[in-house]
């Protein structure tokens, strides 16, 4: 045998050795347990998120930032399931505006939206799910015709997803738990960031803080 089968055949002996004595599971599993703990010992308790525990979702398990509505208080993390339903379902649940963004990535017109500068202190969720995703506090009036903020809630609740549609590189800004397309994030926006978190109206659910 040459050294390097011998070697090969080591650390195979080394691999198997490791993996019945779950130290294999434990490489795999820790990651997901650490920030589970964390949460547990941050709350007392484990918690679920409010508006998406309960529906029928079968994507796994999700650590996000909750918040509540009434004052907008950071209740820290918690556990959700990732929404996934069928195309049919999604029909039945968003409006044909909302489903067209979301789902299927479109673009509401600039100045369609009902959300450009809310009247009253509040937060918004996503149309989806309710996952929180933008504080009114963060919001500026950009010119553009869509509701702009200059950071997410939570940089957890959201994901960035390169987009090279029509020809041309940007950032796509999707729901952590549904998958929810939106819309787009630009280098074009004032500090403390200098972020521009252009979304859809259409995709955002606003919801006013008690005594406004």
């Amino acid at each position: 045998m040459s050294r390097i089968d011998e070697r090969l055949a080591q650390d195979r002996r080394r691999f198997l050795r490791t993996a019945l004595t779950g130290g294999a599971l434990l490489a795999v599993g820790g990651g997901l347990a650490l920030p589970r703990l964390l949460a547990a010992g941050r709350q007392g308790t484990t918690s679920t998120m409010g508006g998406v525990a309960g529906v029928a979702a079968t994507g796994g398990d999700l650590m996000l930032e909750c918040f509540a509505d009434q004052d907008g208080r950071d209740l820290g993390p918690c556990h959700a399931n990732k929404l996934v339903l069928s195309d049919q379902e999604w029909h039945a649940r968003l409006s044909d505006e909302a489903y067209d963004v979301l789902r299927q990535a479109g673009t509401e017109r600039a100045f369609s939206g009902q959300h450009e500068k809310p009247a009253a202190r509040g937060l918004y969720r996503c149309v989806g799910c309710d996952t929180a995703l933008f504080d009114d506090a963060t919001q500026f009036d950009s010119g553009t015709g869509w509701p702009s903020f200059w950071q997410p809630i939570a940089k957890q609740n959201v994901r960035e997803i390169r987009d090279t549609s029509f020809g041309w590189e940007r950032i796509a800004i999707s729901c952590a738990c549904c998958d929810g397309h939106l819309g787009h994030v630009f280098d074009d926006g004032p500090p403390p960031t200098g972020l521009r978190y252009c979304m859809n109206s259409v995709a955002l659910r606003f919801v006013a803080r008690a005594g406004g």
